[in-house]
């Protein structure tokens, strides 16, 4: 009995330390679970307080300030010959008339100081503006119109942060007589906001009130083009090579930790590499999207050859083996049956390679992709930006106006990644087979 009860006892004692001992364990596990989550948490809310704080600066773009002017298109001032020449006109003193507007709304300003401060209040592309408005349209020589002109930063700043109780947002570069001017032109009715359309239709500028990404998109595109069409046939077949037709030894081996290596290096060692070779020893234009699409070629081939490899190696060893059983040669396997198969990775591989290209800015910076660029690039040795660029550009320009603009190019940038990435994840899912 005292035997049988010393056993029961020990048993009882074993079991109680391995239940203390489980329950240490999933405490254990819970709580790492719950460190878990809470990472997940942190790491959620610091990105959509990023993205709160970018689109709460960069939504502000959409909106553009303008002032209505009496402008007297008087023939004196434009064609005082009455040639009705187009080039004439197009030469003629847009800014006087434009002055002349301004006076005419406010004829106590007489001082030269005040006359400055008073012209500041529109934006110096309002004279391309009327320039347009007369070339477009020749009939308006002679009459007189309201026209809505675009305001300068500094006023559309001003209007977008306006408060009833102080009357203007307090700051800047605006004086307490421009603010007066503006509150009077508020007044009378003669200040609008609308779409700011020309954000997304015009190239970069001096003046951030004209400012656009069209430019930068384009060259965004181009650079994009270059990259795809050179990186995707010779990353293909290279994997297409390694993974099935090359012999493993030595050769292949030193190949593939170079591949490897190279997937590896920082982005702004293959800018260093198109400045000495593409520009330097070849010659080829420099700021050019062919350039730049030869330099992120260059950086995204690593990428896309070894994502091909993984897709190619995914496929089951039973197809090859079914198609060489039925007669097939190697070639028509690999081409027939395991490159098909394999697609839906290698595109998947490839699209995320690209978007990786599209936020690159280290690089381009090299070949002198930094330069101002107003023009809209029409061909692949033009002059170009690229988004990145762009707003490198932007974040690093004094003025107050270009932050709203710098957030909204962010904004812009961060949907084309999503849209591309959306994309490699819709190929996976729609053409993704389960062996």
């Amino acid at each position: 009995m005292t035997d049988s009860a010393l056993d029961q006892g020990a048993v009882r004692l074993h079991n109680d330390r391995v239940s203390a001992g489980l329950n240490r364990r999933y405490a254990r596990e819970r709580r790492f679970k719950a460190y878990g989550v809470i990472s997940i948490a942190l790491a959620l809310g610091f990105l959509a307080l990023l993205f709160a704080n970018i689109l709460a600066k960069g939504q502000s773009v959409l909106w553009q300030t303008e002032i209505q002017l009496p402008v007297d298109f008087t023939v004196e001032r434009i064609d005082p010959q009455r040639t009705g020449d187009i080039g004439v006109m197009a030469r003629a003193d847009y800014g006087g008339l434009l002055k002349d507007s301004l006076r005419a709304l406010f004829l106590d300003v007489k001082k030269r100081r005040q006359r400055k401060e008073l012209y500041r209040l529109v934006s110096i592309g309002a004279v391309d503006d009327l320039r347009g408005a007369v070339l477009g349209a020749p009939s308006i020589v002679g009459t007189k119109k309201q026209v809505w002109i675009l305001a300068a930063d500094e006023v559309d700043y001003l209007i977008k942060n306006w408060t009833n109780d102080a009357g203007a947002a307090t700051g800047g570069k605006i004086s307490p007589r421009q603010r007066a001017w503006i509150a009077k032109l508020r007044e009378n009715g003669a200040v609008r906001t609308r779409f700011n359309g020309r954000f997304f239709s015009s190239g970069d500028s001096r003046e951030p009130e004209m400012a656009g990404i069209i430019g930068a998109a384009a060259g965004s595109f181009l650079t994009l083009l270059v990259t795809l069409v050179l990186v995707f046939p010779a990353g293909v077949m290279t994997a297409l090579y390694l993974e099935e037709f090359a012999r493993s030894n030595r050769w292949t081996d030193v190949i593939e930790v170079n591949i490897n290596n190279l997937a590896a290096v920082p982005s702004i060692v293959f800018g260093l590499l198109g400045l000495a070779v593409f520009l330097n020893v070849m010659g080829l234009p420099r700021s050019a999207p062919v350039v730049g699409g030869l330099v992120l070629a260059l950086m995204t081939l690593p990428t896309i050859i070894i994502s091909a490899r993984a897709a190619l190696k995914a496929v089951p060893p039973s197809m090859r083996e079914a198609a060489l059983a039925l007669g097939a040669s190697q070639m028509q396997t690999v081409l027939h049956h395991v490159a098909p198969s394999a697609m839906p990775g290698i595109l998947t591989g490839t699209i995320i390679g690209m978007a990786r290209a599209l936020g690159e800015t280290a690089p381009l910076l090299m070949i002198g992709m930094v330069a101002f660029i107003v023009d809209i690039p029409s061909g692949l040795s033009d002059p170009a930006a690229t988004l990145p660029v762009q707003i490198y550009l932007w974040a690093d320009s004094p003025e107050r106006a270009f932050a709203e603009r710098t957030a909204a190019a962010i904004i812009v940038l961060l949907g084309f990644l999503v849209l591309m990435n959306l994309a490699a994840v819709l190929l996976r899912n729609k053409f993704e087979r389960r062996w």
